[in-house]
């Protein structure tokens, strides 16, 4: 599974999304976009919003979610 998570530096919903990540350690790319403009360009080209924590799972999009969201997704997709 290839998992990309677009955030922004201080976002507390990134934040959760974070730390469920590493207490899964669930493998992943973290792509900061306030201090990438190619980055934040991914980000709204592939989910037509600005908004973190956003992620790309295996080409799946999961726009504007928290940690409660990505939760359920990884547990419908049989990760956690």
């Amino acid at each position: 599974m290839n998992i990309i998570l677009y955030t922004k530096t201080g976002c507390p919903w990134c934040k959760g999304v974070l730390e469920l990540f590493a207490e899964h350690k669930i493998e992943f790319e973290e792509r900061e976009v306030l201090g990438n403009k190619n980055y934040f360009d991914e980000l709204v080209q592939k989910s037509g919003q600005t908004k973190t924590p956003t992620l790309d799972i295996d080409g799946q999009i999961i726009a504007d979610s928290d940690r409660e969201q990505v939760t359920e997704f990884l547990k419908q997709k049989g990760v956690l």
